[in-house]
């Protein structure tokens, strides 16, 4: 059956009273006059993954939409039927500022409840964290979170939870997939329950939430000496408006400045073309507020407040954007300077990242005698982590390179909330010891050793797309180069095959990881370089993680630059033979 003939298929079977009339005229209409995007909007189905649905919205079976998230709802709630035969089901479901998002928490409600699955949605948008704890507080059998995080407005999606407040794991997600692919058409979806089975969540539970903050407070008398430092936030149109200054100045932060324009909700993100915190021009107004108030950090979160960039002033006061990695990198040390001056670090205290995020994180840990778990790429990972663990060790921090960080376990996700509060103690305490941040920052590396991280994203389409970026993981697992960057390759670890090589002595070792297809090469430096294809995009993303010792603070500028040469040398070196 050709693509044609494809899309036709699955068009005319939504043509059913299932579905409404201008959803049937729309469909009718792509099938007498517009068959490419008949093509586009059916010919394939919006896949749910492990983690849930993300797409484009718009009418179809590979688009966001009503029936598609009725459908992933039926599925889901099918599911959970299984799992917990004659057992009360409930659901907690968030939404953020996205366009259609509020209407689809309705709709996924209304599935639950026709499945007589108790229900519980806030009363407007919150951040995909106070999902995670409303979920564990809650005691709800799982719960969605109606967003598609930091992709452009034409986005949407549907993340799903499990009853530990974590985003769904093996084998709960491949079992939830196996459901939902099984219902194919909308005529399968019982839409619209009784409302007696919602419950509208109130500020209330924000309460619940603000409270348990003080928990991730280390030093509350360093807050209270820099309680006027100056703060800028946005929360760049999203949900990160509805809590962090609420946070922060439940925390003791006096002077916290809004970016006034950003701070209305608003799908269509229209002061910004990505509401990405990982990208600059998505700060430019709250930098430019910060320049005119003489605010000393700036923060952003992205829409669904589940991950939060930050700036500060360099050695010139001028301000400087970190990356993920500096920004994760501070937090934990500062976490771990804070419970060691109290006396309170225990060795069964651990921190938790992705294998993709810097070795420094790692290395500080050590320093401080505590454990380091190193996951797959998504923070659902560290969040297993955390739940495998607890009872005999405990999580004090801990995040990915894409700016998701936590602190404390009593939410079970990244979280731009606790994150800013962490943040912003972290800045005081700087601030009081006469530093900065930028200081605290080259503290570090002198100590530690300088990392400098970037990444490399290559995008090849289509079939011939996927066969190249095969090709190029082949490549590099059967004959990975000897040198990079003029330092020797002496470690090969393939997470596919859940093996590490020494190059160099020949020896083996397990990899206690899932599988997964992952390439990780460590160079005699303590450099690393990590190959990943993208689960969700036609991409394939190269990591570097590059390592050189700092043994005085005035050489930072000089080696930021050496770094990005030998980066980009690297860089050409991998891709040389890929065309």
């Amino acid at each position: 059956m050709d693509l044609h003939s494809q899309a036709l298929h699955k068009a005319e079977n939504w043509l059913i009273s299932a579905v409404d009339e201008k959803t049937q005229s729309e469909i009718k209409e792509m099938i007498g006059t517009n068959s490419s995007l008949l093509i586009e909007n059916f010919a394939s189905d919006l896949e749910f993954g492990t983690g849930g649905l993300r797409g484009v919205m718009g009418v179809g079976t590979a688009m966001v939409n009503r029936y598609t998230i009725g459908m992933a709802s039926q599925g889901l709630s099918n599911y959970l039927k299984q799992q917990r035969p004659g057992q009360p089901i409930k659901m907690a479901i968030a939404y953020d500022s996205r366009n259609q998002s509020k209407y689809f928490c309705d709709v996924a409600a209304g599935v639950f409840a026709a499945n007589g699955i108790e229900t519980f949605i806030f009363s407007e948008l919150r951040p995909t964290p106070l999902l995670s704890f409303a979920v564990r507080h809650l005691k709800c059998s799982g719960g969605v979170v109606i967003t598609a995080s930091h992709n452009p407005k034409e986005y949407n999606g549907y993340k799903v939870y499990w009853a530990d407040g974590a985003q769904i794991l093996p084998p709960h997600d491949i079992g939830i997939i196996e459901e939902v692919r099984k219902i194919q058409s909308p005529g399968e979806v019982l839409f619209d329950g009784p409302t007696s089975l919602i419950h509208v969540l109130g500020i209330e539970l924000d309460e619940v939430y603000l409270n348990r903050l003080s928990e991730i407070i280390r030093r509350p008398e360093e807050i209270k000496k820099a309680e006027d430092m100056k703060i800028v936030f946005t929360g760049i149109h999203g949900s990160g408006n509805t809590l962090v200054p609420k946070a922060l100045e439940k925390c003791g932060f006096k002077s916290v400045i809004v970016v006034g324009e950003q701070a209305i909700p608003d799908g269509n993100f229209p002061t910004v073309h990505s509401p990405n915190p990982e990208e600059k021009e998505a700060l430019n107004m709250a930098l430019e507020l910060a320049i005119a108030t003489g605010a000393e950090i700036v923060l952003g979160t992205d829409p669904d407040a589940d991950r939060v960039g930050l700036a500060i002033r360099d050695a010139s006061g001028d301000l400087m954007l970190l990356n993920g990695n500096q920004s994760g990198t501070l937090l934990v040390y500062h976490q771990l300077e804070m419970l060691r001056q109290k006396g309170e670090l225990k060795p069964n205290h651990f921190v938790a990242k992705t294998i993709v995020t810097s070795e420094l994180v790692a290395t500080i840990a050590k320093s401080f005698g505590v454990k380091i778990y190193d996951t797959l790429t998504g923070f659902k990972y560290i969040a297993g982590v955390i739940g495998e663990k607890e009872g005999d060790e405990k999580f004090i921090c801990g995040g990915e390179e894409s700016y998701g960080y936590l602190v404390g376990d009593f939410v079970r996700d990244k979280d731009a909330v606790i994150s800013s509060v962490a943040l912003c103690e972290m800045a005081a305490w700087a601030k009081n010891r006469g530093i900065g941040v930028f200081g605290m920052l080259l503290e570090i590396y002198e100590k530690f050793g300088y990392y400098q991280e970037d990444l490399l994203s290559l995008t090849y389409k289509g079939l011939d797309g996927k066969k190249k970026i095969d090709d190029m993981m082949q490549r590099l697992r059967q004959n990975p180069p000897s040198i990079l960057g003029n330092s020797g390759v002496i470690v090969k670890r393939d997470y596919k095959e859940q093996i590490s090589f020494n190059i160099k002595t020949g020896e083996s070792t397990a990899i206690d990881l899932p599988a997964s297809n992952v390439i990780q090469l460590v160079l005699e430096d303590g450099s690393v370089v990590t190959a990943r294809p993208s689960g969700t995009e036609p991409k394939i993303k190269f990591y570097f993680s590059l390592r050189q010792e700092m043994p005085y603070k005035n050489l930072f500028e000089s080696l930021k630059v050496s770094m990005a040469k030998r980066i980009q040398q690297i860089q050409n070196e991998l891709i040389q033979d890929e065309g």
